[in-house]
């Protein structure tokens, strides 16, 4: 059976998370506007919750989690509706800026989550920076930014982004493995590519996949981009400490002009932190360095 349809929605068998590479964390699930959602919940101490982006899911994280479990941290990453584990809405009218920052503010709720330390990556910067600016500003305390941006309808893509957006848009069943190898400094193992590839089964299991980048704004009067300018102009504003890391070799996002930009946006942040050896997905190529950086971050911050 490759999936399962439950009042329009995809549920990815369970089979398909068997035996994943190096992911020892079971799911935890509760729902949601009528869909299982699924997280996962590491450690005890201070609340630490991570947010993926495109294509990917709670998976990113598996090699930063350790350091900051080991070091005192509860470590929270969802699957956002339509990856992972998470249901998967079959129409594509649902995946919104709207719907999938409500869905992590659930998660917020649900938890009772407080002081809370949050690291976004990719899509789960805009979704992050304005639960963090706006709609559950009381709820965290610090932020910590990876590859990602404020996205006001007014910013420049670059053209590595620009033809990622048309090859997803031009494939309906979109391949899952080349977006995340063409993201990577060093090739993937296939095994963790079949990790990432697990959670859709079919093209209609891809919806959201297919959203994500539909939903960047890319002019100031589209969906999105008003929201977008009032988190630039909270983030412009706010005090609240916050790390930027920044892959060298992200050609999606470059560190020039996008990882310098962010830095000009969060004045409160410390010094820009590089890491080398590393593209657009630097939790796969430097997972651990990550996880050590935002750790050994944490540890000042909170003293």
């Amino acid at each position: 059976m490759d999936f399962v349809v439950v009042d329009d929605i995809v549920r990815t068998p369970v089979e398909r998370f068997a035996n994943l590479a190096v992911f020892p964390f079971d799911p935890v699930f509760r729902d949601w506007r009528g869909m299982r959602l699924a997280h996962i919940d590491v450690g005890q101490g201070p609340v630490v919750v991570l947010l993926h982006g495109e294509p990917t899911w709670s998976y990113l994280w598996r090699k930063v989690i350790p350091p900051l479990a080991a070091a005192g941290f509860r470590c929270i990453a969802p699957d956002l509706p339509g990856f992972g584990r998470s249901d998967k809405p079959l129409d594509p009218a649902w995946y919104s800026y709207d719907n999938h920052t409500a869905s992590v503010g659930s998660l917020l709720d649900d938890l009772d989550l407080s002081d809370v330390t949050l690291v976004m990556h990719d899509w789960g910067g805009p979704i992050g920076l304005r639960l963090a600016t706006i709609d559950q500003r009381d709820r965290i305390s610090r932020v910590v930014l990876m590859d990602t941006g404020v996205f006001t309808g007014e910013q420049t893509m670059s053209d590595e982004w620009l033809r990622f957006r048309a090859f997803v848009a031009a494939h309906p069943d979109v391949p899952i493995r080349p977006l995340i190898r063409g993201g990577c400094k060093h090739p993937p193992a296939s095994a963790v590519l079949d990790a990432y590839d697990a959670p859709f089964p079919t093209a209609a299991s891809k919806a959201g996949v297919r959203r994500f980048p539909e939903l960047i704004p890319l002019a100031a009067d589209a969906p999105g981009a008003a929201t977008g300018r009032e988190v630039l102009r909270g983030l412009l504003r706010d005090h609240r400490p916050a790390l930027i890391l920044w892959a060298d070799a992200d050609p999606v996002l470059p560190l020039e002009p996008f990882g310098r930009q962010m830095q000009r946006v969060l004045p409160m942040a410390d010094q820009l932190r590089v890491i080398a050896d590393a593209g657009h997905y630097l939790q796969e190529d430097q997972g651990e360095l990550v996880g050590r950086t935002i750790t050994d971050w944490l540890a000042g911050v909170r003293r």
